[in-house]
């Protein structure tokens, strides 16, 4: 029973976030908004965490059935990704490397300076 109380935490946290994204047309998909709303509730409500770790371990157990979708999305646009695959390559080079080079910034700019002797 606890595992289906964390599922409905989870749902209306997600169904919460889906009217928020979709009430204020904010740019966030509501699944992502759930998971802002999810993350307060669980650090302020420890009552909260049990039923959710609980409803959410068995998912991560099968998280590699996530992927099936995405490989059958890529096969089936496959013309498509063979016209754009450079373009789409190039971005996420970038992207990537934009995201290394941010994070690098935030560490050096958030770590105290160390003296070498």
């Amino acid at each position: 029973m606890t595992a289906l109380h964390g599922l409905v935490i989870l749902l209306l946290c997600q169904s919460a976030g889906e009217g928020l994204s979709r009430g204020l047309q904010l740019p966030l998909p509501g699944p992502v908004m759930g998971l802002l709303l999810c993350l307060p509730l669980l650090a302020l409500v420890p009552a909260a965490r049990s039923p959710v770790e609980a409803a959410t371990q068995p998912m991560l157990q099968h998280l590699s059935l996530l992927f099936v979708p995405v490989g059958v999305g890529v096969i089936l646009h496959l013309p498509l990704l063979a016209q754009h695959g450079l373009a789409i390559a190039l971005v996420l080079l970038l992207s990537t490397l934009c995201g290394l080079a941010v994070t690098a910034l935030v560490l050096k700019r958030l770590l105290p300076a160390r003296e070498t002797p």
